[in-house]
């Protein structure tokens, strides 16, 4: 038996930037070791395994080293390989069960938008060796459920940075979100995102981090739509808009290759 395997690049109307996934579309349940396998093999920041539930899909995502709890790219990546390949119709929404709850994703004014869960940060304390990892001093500096949330001075501070991904990989957290307000025309904010702990020092565009991005900025902008730009080499554009405890994520992918998995 072979497996349908694809990789789509996200957040992105170009191959070759955004950030790219790993699609698995499964025929049954696979153990966990295996797909942890699989994902190294690929040697992506996430690769997505789905495996088809009644009308919906569980959805697993792993990086090249652990299995995640949230991953917004390899999520936008499974609805655009869904939706490209017939799997689901253009105009259904599709729904996806997760260990972060319900999923969803439906095409939108040309996009794939995605309904996840807010992930609220709080003000606190910085732990030892952040800044020193980072090499930027926080203007603030948040906590949610995953990540760190540093906000640094202005746009040039978040793109110049060069972090110790050794240090940081010390940081008990998943990882690093560092944003700062946007100079750059048609941007609200901009952001990187670090997670050496998990085996990603940077990951390109983070869907995850933008629920958190998303009614941070909100909050500091008064405005309930924003436009946000991952500004990792390969870049990437996210539209967030924020309703109650829900953030809607916006994005174009592009499919880069399909092929069998043969193990």
């Amino acid at each position: 038996m072979t497996l349908p395997l694809y990789q789509v690049d996200a957040f992105t109307e170009t191959p070759f930037r955004g950030n790219p996934a790993g699609v698995c579309l499964l025929d049954g349940p696979r153990d966990e070791a295996w797909m942890q396998s699989v994902a190294a093999e690929m040697n992506l920041s996430e690769t997505a395994f789905l495996e088809r539930r009644g009308d919906s899909f569980q959805i697993r995502w792993f990086t090249p080293k652990v299995e995640v709890a949230l991953c917004g790219h390899a999520t936008l990546a499974s609805a655009h390989v869904l939706f490209e390949e017939g799997i689901v119709a253009a105009e259904s929404p599709v729904s996806f069960q997760s260990r972060s709850g319900p999923l969803f994703a439906a095409r939108r004014n040309g996009l794939i938008e995605l309904d996840f869960p807010a992930r609220l940060e709080q003000s606190a304390p910085a732990p030892p060796g952040l800044a020193e990892a980072l090499g930027a001093e926080p203007k603030y500096l948040g906590r949610n459920v995953d990540d760190y949330l540093v906000l640094v001075e202005d746009e040039e501070a978040v793109r110049r940075l060069r972090p110790d991904f050794a240090a940081l990989a010390k940081v008990s957290a998943r990882g690093v979100i560092v944003t700062a307000p946007a100079s750059s025309a048609g941007f609200d904010f901009v952001s990187r995102f670090f997670a050496p702990a998990v085996g990603i020092d940077e990951d390109p565009v983070t869907g995850s981090a933008h629920c958190c991005l998303a009614p941070f900025w909100k909050a500091r902008l008064g405005k309930e739509s924003l436009v946000g730009y991952q500004a990792s080499a390969r870049g990437g554009v996210v539209r967030v808009r924020v309703a109650d405890d829900r953030v809607f994520l916006g994005g174009t992918a592009v499919l880069v290759f399909r092929g069998e998995l043969l193990v």
